[in-house]
């Protein structure tokens, strides 16, 4: 497998990969020529028409970073990457280049789309939509029938209460708790929740 990114988040990524018996870490890509070497892996500057048939996980953090590499690279990429330390129900789904830290919980019927990031120590609760590129930081807590938009992040240790709607691209700050539903594009702070400005998005 290759891992595109050379930053911690894929030292976390090596990690979780070396937890499970199903893939092996090939090489390491990035962007940075200076960057020659992660956790003893060696890391290369550019896909190769020789690399196109080998699986790529995005070890990228920045949600928008991920989306727009995701969008460019013709790539086939992983399904999802699972810690073993995760507990996971065995009734959800989790869609392609999707990693889940050490000690995440997901709860049944839960939806995960393609390249989340589900981080360490996060609880996501039973009947949650995650749409696509969505983060969930460290001991972040999402409870039960929640929808969270395409490329939201919600900030380590916070925590939305069951039933509400987040948009998409949204931010929501660390240790806030989210009461009501956040529109598109708001970022959030505090107990309970409120907006201070809206992200400016550039996805194109």
């Amino acid at each position: 497998m290759i891992i595109y990114g050379a930053s911690g988040h894929a030292k976390v990524i090596v990690d979780i990969i070396k937890s499970m018996d199903s893939y092996s870490v090939d090489f390491v890509l990035d962007d940075d020529p200076e960057v020659k070497e992660l956790v003893g892996f060696e890391v290369k500057h550019q896909l190769t028409d020789e690399m196109k048939d080998q699986k790529l996980v995005l070890a990228i953090g920045n949600n928008q970073t991920r989306y727009k590499l995701a969008s460019k690279l013709q790539q086939s990429y992983c399904s999802a990457l699972i810690h073993k330390s995760a507990v996971i129900s065995e009734d959800i789904d989790i869609r392609e280049g999707s990693v889940v830290m050490a000690n995440a919980v997901i709860n049944s019927s839960t939806v995960i789309g393609k390249h989340c990031i589900i981080n360490s120590g996060a609880i996501v609760e039973h009947d949650v939509k995650l749409e696509d590129f969505v983060h969930i930081s460290p001991n972040a807590t999402v409870t039960g029938n929640v929808v969270i938009g395409e490329g939201s992040q919600i900030g380590a240790g916070a925590t939305v209460i069951p039933g509400v709607q987040i948009g998409k691209w949204v931010t929501v700050g660390a240790g806030a708790i989210v009461i009501e539903d956040i529109p598109d594009f708001a970022v959030v702070v505090g107990n309970p929740a409120k907006i201070i400005k809206f992200n400016r998005i550039e996805n194109e």
